[in-house]
């Protein structure tokens, strides 16, 4: 597991779901594992607010998610200074969630499932592996379908249920081109908390 130094490891909310020790095994394709949460106007969580979330029930014993749309004003350059192959990429750090901020994910398109990854969708795998990582990132082109989160989200068994049907969030298919789209729609920090500026 990655993590990032020097950044505070926060704690998650009580009844959140821990981050995974190994990947379990692949769901059957005709199960449902994953979806993507739009949040409503109701959510007033600044976590999530106005958040994207690619949700995942194949991860441990509850929901895991991870915020899709929050870039952080941190490159992936600056994030591995040592990687030649990120020198003068401006590709950004995505923040995942409050639960452990500090451990870092990320969501990579691939043909087949590393050991050391779990299938988010097809053609999406999720991983914490620092070594599947830095192969990742020492590819020719590095940062093609890939994105890295500091932190992720997660619920208590039946939680998650509950915030749709009181309205909190919004359902969606999760697929490839909505986890990969290259145009955020929620920038971090947000433009509220930016005193309304760009």
């Amino acid at each position: 597991m990655l993590v990032l130094a020097g950044w505070p490891r926060w704690i998650p909310a009580a009844g959140a779901a821990p981050g995974p020790a190994a990947p379990r095994a692949p769901a059957p394709a005709s199960q449902l594992t994953s979806i993507l949460i739009v949040a409503q106007d109701v959510v007033s969580d600044p976590n999530f607010e106005g958040s994207i979330v690619v949700v995942m029930n194949n991860v441990g014993p509850a929901p895991i998610g991870i915020i899709i749309n929050r870039p952080m004003p941190l490159s992936v350059s600056r994030f591995f200074p040592k990687l030649k192959q990120l020198a003068g990429r401006h590709e950004r750090v995505y923040y995942g969630g409050p639960v452990e901020f500090g451990e870092v994910w990320y969501l990579f398109r691939a043909k087949s499932a590393p050991k050391t990854a779990i299938q988010v969708c097809a053609g999406v795998y999720v991983s914490s592996s620092h070594e599947l990582l830095l192969q990742l990132l020492r590819r020719r082109n590095p940062m093609q379908g890939l994105r890295i989160f500091v932190g992720h989200a997660g619920w208590a068994p039946g939680q998650l249920q509950a915030e749709i049907q009181g309205g909190a969030w919004a359902p969606r298919r999760a697929d490839a081109a909505s986890i990969f789209d290259p145009k955020p729609l929620h920038p971090w920090p947000s433009a509220a908390a930016a005193g309304g500026g760009t």
